[in-house]
């Protein structure tokens, strides 16, 4: 009785469900898809989030003994100047990563765009480092880095610069770093701008080329406007992986440890050092707070400035 109560209940669903109208069910459709992986952002990056602005409030020794600060945890970041050391080194590290990943990914594409197997073979040659563990990348760029034995500074003297500490030199170890960030990320934004290069019609550069227009006049008159979303999704993207410290916090822990001099201590990795080296988890969470609105901004002016994403073409 009990099972045939239920099948008619389930029918008596369906029947409902087909009742509505189209827009309406593509809509609990939707719903329906979007809900596993909004419950997994809820839990897992949603909740932590509200638990680290309270914690934020918070002075926490370590050992379980909580004292309410308020914004006590906000005034230590504004007056510790290592705090502003590190967030001046992650603007600098983007500044020099977000570019490089570009204008490197977008001269890729454009290199191995064309079907061949010559050019399926440099393809999976410049997204081999993505399928590599981070912590060996950084090893790897360690050992080349090494002074006076490493590959890097081996060339740099065999072309008649002297000497150069890659990793001890304050005003080299960024760069370094930067350019061991780059080439590991370089091949995920090459298959992006592929596919973005892909997506315009050739049409575009046949007629082109009747109306006499050379390579050149085609890239920045036909391939740079039609690649603009692409281009949206490679600025945001790289641009919130190069401030969070997505990948880049491997690199430095690995490769500098945030030295010397604290010349590449990202703003992560000052949250890590004070939150699991010195146990100041309120403090931490005051800083990751702040990273997390800066990130909010930066994703925020990029949709302002396109307008949602959305661009008019002339």
């Amino acid at each position: 009785m009990t099972a045939h109560l239920n099948g008619d209940r389930k029918a008596a669903k369906r029947a409902a469900l087909r009742q509505l109208p189209t827009e309406r069910r593509e809509a609990v459709a939707g719903i329906l898809f979007v809900l596993p992986d909004a419950l997994g952002l809820l839990v897992f990056i949603g909740l932590p989030m509200l638990l680290a602005i309270g914690l934020s409030a918070f002075e926490v020794d370590g050992f379980g003994g909580f004292r309410f600060v308020g914004l006590g945890n906000y005034a230590r970041m504004v007056a510790d100047p290592l705090f502003w050391s590190a967030l001046r080194v992650t603007l600098t590290f983007a500044l020099m990563a977000v570019p490089l990943l570009y204008v490197i990914g977008l001269m890729l594409a454009l290199l191995v765009q064309k079907t061949s197997r010559f050019n399926t073979a440099m393809r999976f040659l410049f997204f081999a480092p993505q399928v590599v563990s981070l912590v060996v990348v950084a090893l790897v760029w360690q050992l080349m880095s090494v002074e006076k034995i490493g590959v890097l500074p081996r060339l740099i003297a065999g072309l008649g610069f002297g000497s150069v500490s890659f990793l001890g030199n304050p005003h080299v170890a960024l760069f370094t770093v930067v350019l061991a960030f780059v080439w590991f990320l370089m091949g995920f934004y090459m298959l992006i701008f592929i596919g973005g290069l892909q997506d315009i019609p050739k049409e575009y550069y046949e007629a082109a080329r009747i109306d006499g227009a050379n390579r050149a006049q085609s890239f920045w008159h036909i391939t740079l406007p039609l690649l603009r979303p692409t281009s949206f999704f490679v600025l945001v993207v790289s641009s919130v992986a190069a401030v969070s410290g997505q990948q880049a916090f491997d690199l430095v822990y690995v490769m500098t440890r945030g030295g010397p001099a604290n010349a590449t201590l990202l703003l992560i990795t000052y949250i890590y050092q004070q939150a699991f080296q010195y146990g100041a988890f309120g403090y931490a969470s005051a800083m990751a707070t702040l990273l997390v609105l800066m990130l909010m901004a930066i994703t925020f002016a990029f949709f302002w400035a396109t307008r949602g994403g959305r661009f008019q073409y002339d």
